[in-house]
């Protein structure tokens, strides 16, 4: 009789998941973006967000909780009920590097459940606009000639644009004196002041600013040329081939969400990237897309495994730590 109660018990919850699923989302839907406003996440964040409304019926929030490099916004999520109402927006940096740059309290591969895949970018290298540098060949003889005297803004300790500009120095031979931000976008700001005299960044936060002259851009480390900026050379074009670096983002909730739950927050997802009006608005900055193999949950668990599987030996090898 017992075990009949804790059957029927059993049962019920499972009706009552199931019924939450199907209700599911009954209220806004918040995105937490792990990073402050103004850099590259938060803007695909918020297109994002603008995107998936319609296809979830409900409004998606978007909250910065900027704070070690990210990781305080992945801890949050990760802590967070799995019931599909807190969700992170992420990145190379939040989602891989973050793991083995910081003593994380989680596992980013077991604490978090994969959504899906939105986009991806290359890495860009620019400086202030009076940079007496003109074209990436003398970039690369002015920073052997001025050891330690350059200062180059990074997003934080392990960010992507700090990891990148580590494996740039050390490619060139070379000494940078690393500047920490918030974000990229308060980089960038430094950048377009003269106070800092370069960053690693995308075309998503320096496009605009390089076409209005605003600062200079040397050299795409991706394979192909950006729509964004087409008269700017690749690596391979300017003397550097393979140095290739990508900045994809992607949509995480807490472990344990209902797989219907996370269904529809992936078909919310993939849609919003698929919308006309959105896809353009991603193309404007830069952003490059995944095939759809890659986009299902289980596309963006195998390719998070991937990188840092890729990335962490690199970094390990680089000494990049903060305790």
């Amino acid at each position: 009789m017992r075990k009949a109660v804790v059957g029927c018990a059993f049962a019920a919850l499972l009706a009552a998941g199931d019924a939450n699923a199907q209700d599911y989302p009954s209220r806004h839907v918040t995105l937490v973006v792990p990073l402050a406003t103004g850099g590259s996440t938060d803007t695909i964040g918020r297109i994002i967000a603008e995107g998936m409304r319609p296809h979830l019926g409900q409004t998606v929030i978007v909250e910065n909780t900027p704070g070690a490099g990210g990781a305080t916004g992945v801890i949050r999520v990760a802590r967070s009920a799995p019931d599909g109402y807190t969700l992170q927006i992420g990145q190379w940096g939040t989602n891989v590097a973050s793991g083995v740059v910081h003593d994380l309290p989680l596992d980013l591969l077991k604490d978090l459940e994969p959504v899906a895949l939105i986009s991806t970018q290359p890495s860009l290298i620019v400086g202030r606009k009076d940079l007496p540098p003109k074209d990436f060949k003398e970039l690369i003889a002015w920073l052997k000639a001025n050891p330690e005297k350059v200062s180059v803004g990074t997003a934080g300790p392990g960010s992507p644009s700090h990891v990148f500009g580590s494996f740039f120095q050390n490619a060139i031979q070379a000494k940078f004196n690393f500047i920490p931000y918030r974000s990229a976008g308060e980089s960038q700001k430094d950048l377009v002041g003269g106070q800092v005299d370069m960053i690693v960044d995308t075309p998503s936060t320096s496009g605009q600013n390089v076409k209005n002259g605003l600062i200079k851009a040397y050299v795409l480390a991706g394979k192909d040329r950006t729509p964004v900026l087409p008269d700017l050379p690749t690596v391979d074009e300017a003397g550097m081939p393979g140095m290739y670096f990508y900045f994809w983002h992607a949509i995480w909730a807490p472990k344990g969400t209902p797989k219907p739950v996370i269904a529809k927050l992936n078909e919310a997802v993939t849609k919003a990237v698929a919308d006309p009006v959105t896809r353009e608005r991603l193309v404007k900055i830069g952003q490059e897309f995944f095939p759809t193999s890659m986009t299902t949950p289980e596309g963006l668990a195998k390719f998070q495994k991937d990188e840092i599987e890729k990335w962490w030996p690199v970094i390990r090898a680089q000494g990049i730590r903060v305790r």
